[in-house]
């Protein structure tokens, strides 16, 4: 009896919540986006409340390991995951079959296995490496963040180098949201950060200029095909690439701008847009149930993001703190792109909505993150004269 109620007192019952809503929100989605799409009669709803019992089982796993255990196991995610990079550049493509162009798949009986879900790896080492060397340097100096940078960089490049070369734009994006979120709460000076992103910055805007305005010097110079520019070119005027490049956007705009304010109703929604139940599903959810139901959404990353931050100041462990500024960063960066491809915020990416766009690949990542999260509230202890925990 006491067992039972020390697991009740410790579970963390908020974020489970939050995690059914999210179930409810996915299935009225993809039960929808079934009646439209171009797999109109596959039960993609039910196989999402499959993917969400094995995630189930992920967090479940990943409450007999305490965050300290997450922390000394960080440099072996690193490594399988590394290894799993690496495989990639060799594995024929009945193991990892090419999917729009990009190498970043593995071909499994249960289905793809996206690089997506070793963005959690990169989380935990980067933790790792912040808190341990915040524990070691006492007397903070410019050269001691630096060096901290520098460690940062010798561990973010390797994985970041592999997943270009696949290429796969969405997983790399992801991937620097992660990085730069981790940097900004590291504690580095700003005397450092601001002139390396605003580097970063200056060089990311002269090769957009180049590719509006002189597109050949990157085709010249920098090997880039003409076809390359075309996401750019039909982002930024989807109607003239409607039959091509733009055809999604200009759909996706026509779908969500018919819902309104209220939306139509429950697998009411008339546009065709393919893909609508992965990488589009916010355009389903926005003309089924127009403004009010796609605010609904937004609020409950709103409210998870919340509950991420809070369990970071809860627990007091720079770890946690860490590991939660990380996923932050990667639900963030999903949530702000997927959406903003849908209303011509941002360019289209293949990035799916977490938790709500069908799959079971990215599904499995974002709810292993979860199981961390789980597990710090789960082992986080208060003590009456002190502020640390074990």
């Amino acid at each position: 009896m006491e067992n039972r109620q020390n697991f009740t007192d410790k579970f963390d019952w908020n974020l489970a919540f939050l995690l059914l809503l999210f179930l409810a929100v996915s299935i009225l989605g993809i039960s929808s986006a079934q009646v439209t799409g171009q797999y109109a009669g596959r039960n993609f709803m039910f196989m999402q409340i499959f993917w969400y019992g094995v995630g189930a089982g992920i967090i479940t796993g990943c409450l007999f390991l305490e965050p300290e255990q997450f922390k000394k196991l960080s440099w072996y995610f690193y490594g399988f995951g590394m290894l799993l990079l690496v495989g990639l550049l060799v594995a024929p493509e009945t193991i990892a079959r090419p999917i729009n162009g990009a190498k970043s798949w593995y071909q499994t009986p249960a289905g793809p296995f996206s690089l997506l879900n070793l963005s959690i790896f990169l989380i935990l080492i980067l933790a790792r490496i912040v808190s341990t060397h915040h524990e070691k340097v006492t007397n903070k100096s410019v050269q001691t963040d630096f060096t901290l940078l520098i460690k940062i960089g010798l561990v973010s490049v390797p994985p970041l180098g592999l997943i270009m070369q696949q290429p796969d734009l969405g997983t790399t994006l992801v991937m620097i949201a992660i990085i730069t979120g981790i940097i900004l709460v590291s504690g580095i000076t700003w005397k450092i950060i601001l002139p390396v992103y605003g580097s970063i910055t200056l060089f990311g805007g002269t090769v957009f200029a180049f590719v509006l305005y002189r597109p050949d010097i990157l085709e010249k110079y920098l090997g880039v095909e003409p076809y390359q520019f075309g996401r750019i070119y039909s982002w930024l005027d989807p109607y003239n690439y409607s039959s091509g490049e733009g055809y999604h956007l200009v759909k996706s705009l026509l779908a969500i701008g018919s819902g309104q304010i209220t939306g139509k109703g429950y697998q009411e929604s008339v546009v065709y847009l393919p893909e609508n139940h992965t990488d589009f599903i916010f355009s389903v959810i926005g003309e089924e149930y127009g403004f009010l139901g796609a605010s609904v959404v937004i609020s409950l990353f709103f409210m998870l993001i919340y509950h991420i931050t809070k369990t970071a100041i809860d627990t007091k462990d720079p770890f946690n703190g860490y590991v939660c500024a990380g996923i932050i960063s990667m639900i963030t960066f999903h949530v702000f792109q997927n959406i903003g491809m849908t209303i011509q915020l941002l360019p289209i990416t293949g990035i799916p909505l977490p938790f709500i766009s069908y799959g079971g690949s990215s599904l499995m990542g974002n709810m292993l993150a979860m199981g961390i999260l789980f597990s710090m509230r789960f082992y986080h202890r208060d003590y009456m004269f002190s502020s640390n925990q074990n």
